[in-house]
């Protein structure tokens, strides 16, 4: 990748709605260019996708919290298994499989303070997989953009 690959994807982490014409102005290149190599990009996997960035409390869900979770050393065996299961359920916002002592941390948008403590103890708590968790409220969460 060079300095426009990289002008490029900052741009489009700062809005994936700019229109190509547009993006290729505040990059300084063609727009036939620019196409070319956003589509080039898409191909090569560095761009995984667009998403709106949506407020979880306009759909009713306005408490967040970032769950860390240790699995028991037993279920090392189980553990994409139990990313995928846990990636399904409607209130998990991301799943961050991680390095060191938490295996997880699973960030969710919950409806109220017993819908975050049902989908501990359901989901979580009641698996014999899970070792331990470690339920952490989300207060603020600002979004930070690419800076290199």
């Amino acid at each position: 990748m060079d300095d426009v690959d990289l002008r490029l994807l900052r741009e489009l982490a700062a809005d994936a709605r700019l229109p190509n014409n547009a993006l290729a102005a505040r990059v300084g290149i063609a727009p036939s260019t620019c196409l070319g190599r956003v589509r080039a990009l898409r191909e090569r996997g560095v761009i995984r996708g667009y998403h709106a960035d949506v407020d979880p409390a306009a759909l009713g869900r306005p408490i967040q919290a970032m769950i860390a979770v240790r699995l028991q050393s037993t279920a090392r065996g189980h553990i994409s298994e139990f990313m995928a299961r846990i990636a399904e359920l409607p209130e998990v916002l991301n799943v961050f499989f991680l390095g060191g002592a938490d295996d997880f941390h699973v960030h969710i948008a919950a409806t109220s303070s017993e819908n975050l403590r049902d989908f501990v103890v359901v989901n979580l708590s009641a698996n014999p997989d899970v070792a331990l968790t470690e339920t952490n409220l989300i207060f603020e969460h600002v979004r930070a953009g690419l800076t290199h």
